[in-house]
């Protein structure tokens, strides 16, 4: 998918709104098979759940405390969906 095509989730107490009748915590997005980055401070940290993606291999943490907005691919409006299920 385009980076373009990405949608960006601010962050309002530690949760975003991934869908329009649902808020799931920014926990749950560094797991996400849809989240691409988090900014942290101004700046794009690749999400943790891209460990596992041969083309990104993201190794770094991400400082949850500090996570102003998540870039999201979900596109279709699905929601959550866990990597673990993918990798498990």
């Amino acid at each position: 998918m385009p980076e373009e095509a990405y949608r960006v989730l601010e962050v309002h107490a530690g949760k975003v709104r991934c869908r329009p009748d649902r808020e799931e915590t920014i926990e749950h997005c560094r797991f996400c098979v849809f989240s691409r980055s988090f900014q942290v401070q101004g700046r794009q940290v690749t999400s943790p759940a891209l460990a596992y993606c041969l083309r990104h291999r993201a190794t770094g943490e991400v400082n949850m405390k500090e996570v102003e907005a998540v870039t999201c691919a979900d596109r279709a409006g699905e929601g959550y969906r866990s990597m673990m299920n993918i990798i498990g």
